[in-house]
């Protein structure tokens, strides 16, 4: 993987660390945990695989394939603050 290419993976690693940092629901949530009795240690682990696209991977009107998300899969995403903009009919 080039330098350019790690420095735009950090890019978005960095942004989805900081969403959860900032993300009302992360602090609620933690806060119950608190309310409990309990203190949180979070860590997370984020993976992210690149492979380039290929002439195959994008429709004939330059879209790429849609793809289909379980409702956990949406449930997360919406946690993350990802909009998941729904198929045009």
């Amino acid at each position: 993987m080039d330098e350019e290419t790690k420095r735009l993976a950090e890019e978005v690693g960095t942004a989805i660390n900081e969403s959860v940092q900032q993300s009302a629901t992360v602090a609620a949530a933690i806060e119950r945990l608190r309310e409990a009795g309990f203190e949180m240690e979070l860590t997370l682990k984020l993976e992210i695989g690149l492979r380039p696209q290929s002439e195959d991977d994008e429709a004939e009107d330059g879209h790429t394939a849609a793809a289909d998300f379980t409702d956990e899969d949406l449930r997360i995403l919406r946690a993350m603050k990802i909009k998941i903009e729904p198929e045009e009919q």
